[in-house]
């Protein structure tokens, strides 16, 4: 199977139709399958889905609404193609666009190419500036030069896809996890249509939301395999903050004034005390990351090719 192209849905039915038309004439020559994955539709999703009868086309059905990233990592898990493409379901991805992903993928030897939506058609103070807002935030604070993270259309290598351990809602995170896999990632202008049929599920209560789902990216950017890093440091900053203020203390002391009463006193207990928490819980984060690396029996680093004998084996 060259591609999986797997399609997140919730309460989409009456954009599944020409929405399979499209992706089958885009990718026609092209060996495909589409999986669409059902993320607790209440209307007749599933069964416009199961009314076209196509071998090519496979569903996975939720047993409610658990979200797009889980849609996704179902979908991924499920895919058998070398490549794998994500687009979502309410026609507002072109799914024209995936041959120039998948060939600028394979042109140039990458791991993800993403979509940016060019002449993005949706509500400007609702949905653009709060993008536009996320999307620069999350630029400058990662280091990933990515403009439109919120594009789920996008193609990917299997191989990569499937080391990406989507949870929560990091959907809209996919090229920062890739980065930290060491994936080469390029971008490409896509089109982008007004949604005909149907309603978005989202609004602008998820701007907290990716707020706090990108400080979490941060942490695994940095710490994810060495939180003692973190945490250690800031445990010795503030047990150094708090040891020069209990020294002031005991000065002041030592020279007959009463200290009981002064908050500078309390600060600098606060900051022993804080400072011993953080650094047992780097201790415990250390121990769990231990754990989850081989629980998983998961490896710490990531091998993109090797040699032997000068030759490439994989």
């Amino acid at each position: 199977m060259k591609l999986s192209v797997i399609v997140p849905v919730m309460n989409e039915k009456d954009n599944i139709k020409p929405l399979v038309i499209s992706i089958n004439k885009a990718l026609a020559g092209i060996e495909h399958e589409i999986i669409f994955v059902d993320d607790g539709s209440t209307d007749n999703t599933v069964e416009e889905i199961l009314k076209l009868e196509q071998k090519n086309i496979r569903l996975l059905v939720f047993t409610r609404n658990f979200g797009q990233t889980s849609a996704l990592a179902a979908g991924i898990e499920a895919a058998d193609g070398e490549y794998i493409a994500t687009i979502d379901g309410d026609l507002q991805n072109d799914p024209e666009d995936i041959p120039l992903l998948l060939k600028k993928l394979e042109a140039e030897n990458l791991d993800v190419v993403a979509g940016i939506r060019a002449n993005r058609n949706d509500g400007f103070i609702l949905r653009k500036i709060p993008s536009k807002v996320a999307n620069f935030l999350i630029r400058k604070l990662s280091q990933v030069e990515i403009t439109d993270t919120g594009c789920t259309l996008k193609v990917f290598k299997s191989y990569l896809a499937k080391k990406l351990d989507l949870h929560g809602e990091l959907h809209r995170f996919i090229p920062i996890l890739a980065s930290l896999h060491g994936a080469k990632i390029a971008e490409v202008p896509t089109r982008h249509y007004a949604r005909q049929f149907g309603t978005s599920k989202y609004g602008i209560g998820r701007t907290l939301k990716v707020l706090s789902d990108l400080i979490l990216m941060l942490f695994f950017q940095k710490y994810k395999q060495k939180p003692m890093h973190l945490f250690g440091t800031l445990g010795v900053l503030l047990f150094g903050i708090g040891s020069l203020i209990s020294t002031y203390m005991l000065w002041l002391k030592i020279c007959g004034e009463s200290i009981g009463h002064r908050p500078l006193f309390f600060i600098g207990v606060l900051c022993i005390i804080a400072a011993f928490q953080f650094i047992t819980t780097g201790f415990i984060a250390e121990l769990m990351m231990r754990t989850y690396y081989g629980s998983q029996k998961m490896k710490p680093y990531s091998i993109s090719s090797e040699y032997k004998d000068g030759e490439k084996v994989r």
